[in-house]
C-alpha cells in the first residue's frame, strides 16, 4: 500500500486571504463556510465537507479546485470550457498549500455541471482530426449514451488512477445506494495507490469511509466523527423509527 505522508499529500491546507476580502456581508464571503474561515487542513487520504443546503460547501470546494488549476465546471486540468460563467471569485482569495509530491493525475467532478463536461468531450472528439478520441480514456462510450449514474461511474473506473488528487462535489447525486458502496471500494483502491480525495457530500454511505476527516459546516467548520454527523443521525433515526417518523412528518 502506498501512503502519503502529511508533507507529501497533494493539498495540505488552504488559507483565506481575509485582509483583502472586500466584504464579509456579501456573497460568497457571507456564507457560513467562509465567513469565519482562517485555514482548513486536509487528511492525506480522504476529507469530507458536509453541511446543509446553502452552507457553502460546494462554493468552497469549487474555489479549491479552481485555485489548484482545475476548470470551474469540472474535468482534468486540460479542460478549459465554459458553458455559463457562474462560479464565484472566491478562488482569487484562496491560497492552496501543496505538499512536496506532485500528483500524476487529478479530476474535479461536480454533479451540477457534469452534463456540460460530457458534452465538451463529445464536441472535442468531433473537432479532433488526429489521435485517439478522448472518450477512449473514459471507457470508449459517450457519457451521454449512458445513464447519469453509469456515466459518473465510468469516470471513476476509467479516468481515475493512482497518485491522483480528486475533488468531488456531491458524487452521490447520480448513484444508487449500491453504486455508492461500489464507489467506496474504488476510492479505497485509489487511496491504497497514493491518491487523495476531498469530497462534499450528503450521503451517509459515502462519508462512512474509514480513517477520514469529516468537517461539518454549521456556523463554521467543525470536526466531527461519523456518528456525530447530522446526516447519519437523521438517516439512522428515520430507518430505525420509520413509522413514528412518518406519522410526525405526515400528520
Amino acid at each position: 500500500m502506498m501512503k502519503l505522508s502529511n508533507l507529501e499529500q497533494y493539498i495540505r491546507y488552504i488559507e483565506l486571504d481575509r485582509d483583502n476580502v472586500p466584504s464579509f456581508s456579501e456573497y460568497p464571503f457571507n456564507l457560513p463556510a467562509i465567513r469565519d474561515l482562517q485555514s482548513l487542513s486536509f487528511h492525506p487520504k480522504v476529507t469530507f465537507i458536509i453541511g446543509d443546503n446553502g452552507s457553502g460547501k460546494s462554493t468552497i470546494l469549487e474555489s479549491i479546485a479552481v485555485a489548484y488549476g482545475f476548470n470551474a465546471e469540472g474535468g482534468t486540468k486540460n479542460f478549459n470550457f465554459t458553458s455559463r460563467a457562474t462560479h464565484s471569485d472566491l478562488n482569487n482569495f484562496m491560497r492552496v498549500v501543496k505538499g512536496t509530491k506532485k500528483p500524476r493525475n487529478g479530476f474535479f467532478l461536480r454533479a451540477e455541471s457534469f452534463y456540460n463536461f460530457a458534452s465538451n468531450i463529445d464536441d472535442l472528439d468531433r473537432e479532433m482530426s488526429f489521435g485517439p478520441p478522448l472518450i477512449e480514456s473514459y471507457g470508449g462510450r459517450s457519457l451521454h449514451e449512458q445513464s447519469h449514474g453509469e456515466s459518473f461511474f465510468a469516470v471513476f473506473l476509467n479516468k481515475f488512477s493512482g497518485e491522483g488528487i480528486y475533488i468531488l462535489d456531491e458524487p452521490e447525486a447520480a448513484l444508487s445506494p449500491s453504486r455508492q458502496m461500489s464507489m467506496l471500494s474504488r476510492m479505497h483502491e485509489l487511496v491504497c495507490e497514493g491518491s487523495q480525495f476531498i469530497i462534499a457530500t450528503h450521503s451517509p454511505i459515502v462519508m462512512a469511509y474509514p480513517e477520514s476527516l469529516i468537517y461539518q459546516i454549521r456556523e463554521g467548520f467543525e470536526k466531527v466523527s461519523y456518528e456525530e454527523t447530522e446526516h447519519y443521525q437523521v438517516m439512522s433515526s428515520f430507518l430505525n423509527n420509520r413509522e413514528k417518523m412518518l406519522s410526525i412528518l405526515l400528520e
